[in-house]
């Protein structure tokens, strides 16, 4: 797969709360965290997913704190909090609390956004595909099938 045709992903905080606190190294948050430290799939966290996977992590997990930096370090791209114009040029594409994720995707020029909460994300952007993680691993597995050679 090169850079170029490789899956473009927004991660957003319960993706990847969900990696660093996780009880198994096989969940779909951490294994999509794992596709994109060895480059198949390039992802990327606005700044407020960042915040806010920290201060949850603190309250409730403080020893996932050390996998959730590292996580960051490896596997993401951060970009900027979209403004308050931006995000009333989407205004009613999400919930108003999650308004800003949508539109970091969109910015961003993601083609999914993942998350466990894809109901908050409706009526959604036509250039984003808002799936849950499970959804995005089984797409990606096809693609891989797609690229390997066929049996002979």
């Amino acid at each position: 797969m090169t850079e170029a045709n490789r899956p473009r992903v927004f991660i957003d905080a319960d993706v990847l709360f969900a990696g660093a606190a996780g009880p198994t190294e096989f969940g779909a948050s951490l294994v999509l965290l794992r596709m994109a430290e060895i480059t198949l799939i390039e992802a990327v966290a606005s700044r407020q997913v960042i915040v806010e996977v920290e201060r949850n992590l603190k309250d409730k997990f403080p020893r996932a704190l050390s996998t959730f930096s590292l996580l960051v370090e490896r596997c993401l791209d951060i970009v900027e909090n979209p403004t308050g114009k931006d995000l009333h040029e989407y205004e009613g594409l999400a919930d108003l609390k999650n308004l800003p994720i949508l539109v970091a995707a969109i910015q961003s020029r993601r083609s999914w956004l993942v998350t466990y909460n894809t109901r908050h994300f409706q009526p959604g952007h036509p250039d984003v595909s808002v799936l849950e993680p499970g959804s995005l691993v089984r797409r990606i597995r096809e693609l891989l099938a797609y690229l390997s050679p066929a049996d002979e």
